[in-house]
């Protein structure tokens, strides 16, 4: 059983729907398909209907049939613009360092979705008890706005103190490291260009 963040993930790409067009546009019937994958009819429909989602051997099959390739299922229409959402219970949290010691901050992806982004947001927690974190460098640049809080950002050994309602602007590229001042947990959004 898929849980419903993983439901809502694959049923975006639509693949049970291009199917169904690449078949009409073919002027197949379901029967037709079947005898052409090895497929039951009824699966195809549960598949192009989005109760069932097809493994990649059996998406393999299709795609064969139709003369596309796997990507045809998973890149985006070109003709319809970009818009991904990403709701609050469906967002992931992860430590950084990922272990079994107190994180220096959580993350959240807030545009993880979207193909080929061309930045990346993340909503991040600094707890109480977080240490500082290692320095690290990324990308070409990144945003910060402190939502709560207080944070130190330390980038290339210059220290800067942003507290709630201030943002950072930084080369990423260069070492940089992040530090909750204070005896509360600090929240910000972090933005990052590759």
């Amino acid at each position: 059983m898929l849980s419903e963040t993983l439901t809502n993930e694959l049923q975006r790409y639509a693949i049970g729907p291009r199917i169904r067009t690449l078949r009409l546009k073919k002027k197949l019937g379901l029967v037709q398909l079947g005898a052409h994958t090895g497929l039951s009819p009824a699966m195809l429909s549960k598949i192009e209907r989005g109760q069932l989602f097809p493994t990649l051997p059996t998406l393999v099959r299709i795609a064969m049939v139709f003369g596309v390739g796997l990507d045809h299922f998973f890149a985006p229409e070109k003709d319809r613009p970009l818009i991904a959402v990403v709701r609050k219970g469906e967002r992931i949290r992860l430590p950084v360092p990922a272990g079994d010691g107190p994180p220096a901050w959580l993350f959240e992806s807030l545009d993880y979705p979207a193909a080929d982004r061309r930045m990346e947001s993340y909503y991040a927690e600094f707890p109480a008890d977080a240490p500082p974190s290692e320095p690290h460098r990324h990308g070409s640049a990144e945003f910060i706005y402190v939502l709560s809080g207080r944070l130190s950002v330390d980038v290339d050994g210059e220290e800067t103190m942003l507290h709630a309602g201030d943002a950072m602007y930084f080369d990423s590229s260069v070492p940089h490291s992040y530090r909750r001042e204070g005896a509360i947990a600090c929240k910000a959004l972090v933005v990052t260009a590759p």
